[in-house]
């Protein structure tokens, strides 16, 4: 979703150093994601080894992961109990768009959490959500970059097994026209005009 990341897009992974932070930080770097730091507190100093060699620097909070690199996003890849925690971190270290890929975060950290980041005028997209990608932009998140082609449709989902087989049923030759898909049934019906039918 161009709307949100795009090749201009330099990402800061929360969580870097851990199982699923380490695993997608390559995928997101071999998609092309400029990847311009990590954040694991007590890990300042030391780089993450990223594909074909690059290396990127780890720093001990968000802070110093923004001012060194001019950062403007987040991913967060961190325990729930930690997770708005670093929500709020990064939205008060200057980033414009926090993705929270955590699932099980307490409902009152999160209300929390997105009320700070509101007053700040910064966008959280989750917590546990399967990220977004700009087609041949940016890619954050766990969204594998195979599934997705240049085209017109948008693609909204409450759950990543249901996000992953919809995008790549939808994907259509590059330069055909395609319909936009809503496939969140949830948001489906309550996006349908008052008294319509729920069969197509």
């Amino acid at each position: 979703m161009a709307i949100f990341t795009n090749s201009e897009t330099k990402l800061v992974v929360q969580g870097i150093t851990g199982r699923d932070g380490s695993f997608h930080t390559k995928q997101m770097m071999e998609y092309g994601t400029a990847v311009v730091a990590g954040v694991t507190p007590g890990k300042g100093g030391q780089n993450f080894p990223g594909p074909d060699g690059q290396k990127v620097p780890i720093f001990n909070s968000m802070d110093q992961a923004v001012a060194e690199t001019g950062a403007n996003a987040s991913v967060i890849f961190v325990p729930p109990a930690f997770a708005a925690g670093a929500i709020m971190e990064a939205a008060d270290s200057g980033v414009s768009l926090v993705v929270a890929i955590t699932e099980g975060v307490p409902v009152l950290d999160m209300a929390r959490a997105h009320a700070f980041a509101r007053d700040r005028k910064v966008r959280v997209l989750g917590p546990n959500c399967p990220g977004l990608i700009s087609v041949g932009g940016a890619k954050i998140g766990i969204l594998p970059g195979s599934i997705v082609t240049s085209r017109s449709s948008r693609s909204m989902s409450s759950s990543t097994p249901r996000a992953i087989p919809a995008v790549a049923n939808s994907s259509v030759p590059p330069g055909s026209r395609a319909q936009s898909g809503l496939i969140c049934p949830a948001l489906a019906k309550a996006s349908r005009p008052v008294g319509a039918s729920s069969t197509p």
